[in-house]
Formats: structure tokens, C-alpha cells, sequence
């Protein structure tokens, strides 16, 4: 069965994202950097800091920052078994949505993993 919560998501926000961001470039440049920067190694890796807003997308419901984060994770070497133990504390946390949104979350990750894994 093709994945579907990764790629395709991205893919469905690419234009609408592109034309809201040339009507507010200054929001959305704000946001980039704020991106950046709080993703950015420092006393907590990448890796980790990909997993914690993984987890946070999941509890949020949001099927493009699960999309983005699913691959952040897997570029920054996040492994399978991580991401499922990751997803288990969100469910802790979140519940009964987590449940729905976290297997979204998993199938994505293995999508790029898949794509970007450095086996």
C-alpha cells in the first residue's frame, strides 16, 4: 500500500503555502528563521529536536507539520524503532487523537525514511 501522510501532504501544500507566503513574505520569513533557529543544535541534537516536534504534531493534529517533522526526523537519522517510541510517549500524552494521528505520523516517517535513510 503507497504511503500517503508524507510526500502527498507536502506535496497538496506546496502551492496554496507559496501563494500565502508571497501575500505575508514578512510573517512567513519570521517563521523561517524561528524555524531554523529552534531546530538548531544545541544542548539538545537535531535529531531529538525533530522527534519533539514530531511528537508535538501529532498532539496538534496537523497533518503538513507531521509531514514536515516525519521528514526532518528521518534526514536527521531518526531510526524506526525512535520514532514508534516517541509516538508511544505522544499517545501517553495526548490520548485517544494521538492514536489516530500517530500511525499517520509513523507511515510518513517510514515514507522518508525509506527515501532518506543511511543504512
Amino acid at each position: 500500500m503507497p504511503h500517503t501522510h508524507g510526500g502527498a501532504v507536502l506535496d497538496d501544500l506546496r502551492e496554496p503555502a507559496k501563494r500565502l507566503r508571497a501575500a505575508i513574505p514578512g510573517v512567513y520569513a519570521g517563521f523561517s528563521a524561528m524555524h531554523k533557529e529552534a531546530l538548531a543544535a544545541g544542548a539538545v541534537d537535531e535529531k531529538t529536536k525533530e522527534l519533539m516536534a514530531l511528537a508535538i504534531s501529532v498532539a496538534q493534529q496537523c497533518d503538513g507539520c507531521i509531514a514536515s517533522h516525519a521528514r526532518g526526523a528521518a534526514m536527521k537519522g531518526a531510526t524506526p524503532e525512535e520514532v514508534a517510541e516517541t509516538l508511544g510517549v505522544c499517545i501517553l500524552m495526548a490520548g485517544g487523537p494521538a492514536t489516530v494521528y500517530g500511525p499517520r505520523a509513523y507511515d510518513a516517517f517510514l515514507e522518508f525514511h525509506a527515501k532518506y535513510a543511511r543504512d
